[in-house]
């Protein structure tokens, strides 16, 4: 796709106009889209507001959100966007949630911008020009032992299947804690993924791949020079069953660990 950076400003407005939604208003209305899969009358008003603004400025581009699904051009690149990532989270005034924009072409995010409205954190990528948190570029950790390791685990399945998911999910659990200096469960994959890609985190294990939750961090992790891997441990797409960011020095034993049991889910 050409002049990829070109849009990057436009990202990063869209993320700013979400922030500023965020922090106005406290959610009023909670309610359920499934089992225990909440959302608020702010998703929605996030979702709305940056949809208009990316309809009015790349109206050749289309959009998927986790709300609304799938509108705007059928063909060709197009806009991914989680509203407000940790939305349990959000509903309880915990801080930790995100909005999450990437831009896809292909089978993979070429530019990402996620905001962390509570934490006054703004993170961006271009593909093949780095990742940064405001203007500073990041990097991924450095750790060559797991022994160092501080990893974030994505949430419990829910849903149908969710029994014989978690099975797998706690059995990796104990194994990694065993291993691992500690263990994280963050609820939001925005902040789990930007925060390997700035080295806080040394691996982010996400057994699951929605788009909205993960392509946009996938994006940061690896132009900060980490690796994003499918549970099998080849490399990570829209397609992919699970999503596991880790810094270079782990990515051999992470994956060691990991393997016997993303089988399973």
């Amino acid at each position: 796709m050409a002049d990829v950076a070109g849009l990057l400003p436009v990202a990063r407005e869209a993320v700013a106009i979400a922030r500023r939604i965020v922090l106005a208003r406290a959610p009023v209305s909670v309610r359920s889209k499934g089992d225990r899969d909440p959302v608020t009358d702010v998703d929605l008003a996030v979702e709305d507001a940056v949809r208009e603004f990316l309809s009015r400025e790349t109206p050749h581009l289309g959009v998927l959100g986790e709300e609304h699904g799938r509108s705007g051009a059928a063909d060709g690149a197009w806009w991914v966007l989680d509203p407000v990532d940790g939305t349990a989270n959000f509903a309880r005034g915990i801080p930790l949630c995100g909005v999450s924009l990437g831009l896809v072409d292909g089978r993979r995010a070429v530019l990402a911008a996620i905001d962390l409205p509570y934490l006054g954190e703004t993170y961006s990528a271009v593909e093949g020009s780095g990742a940064y948190a405001g203007e500073q570029r990041i990097s991924a950790s450095t750790a060559a032992q797991l022994s160092d390791a501080m990893i974030a685990v994505g949430d419990f399945a829910v849903g149908e299947g969710a029994e014989v998911k978690n099975q797998a999910r706690l059995r990796l659990l104990e194994h990694l804690g065993r291993r691992a200096q500690r263990i994280r469960m963050l609820g939001t994959a925005a902040v789990d993924l930007a925060w390997v890609a700035s080295g806080r985190l040394e691996a982010a294990v996400i057994l699951a791949n929605l788009p909205w939750d993960t392509l946009a961090g996938v994006l940061l992790v690896r132009e900060a020079g980490g690796f994003v891997l499918d549970g099998d441990g080849t490399e990570h797409t829209v397609e992919s069953s699970a999503t596991i960011a880790v810094c270079p020095g782990l990515r051999e034993d992470l994956m060691k660990c990991i393997t016997p049991y993303t089988a399973r889910v």
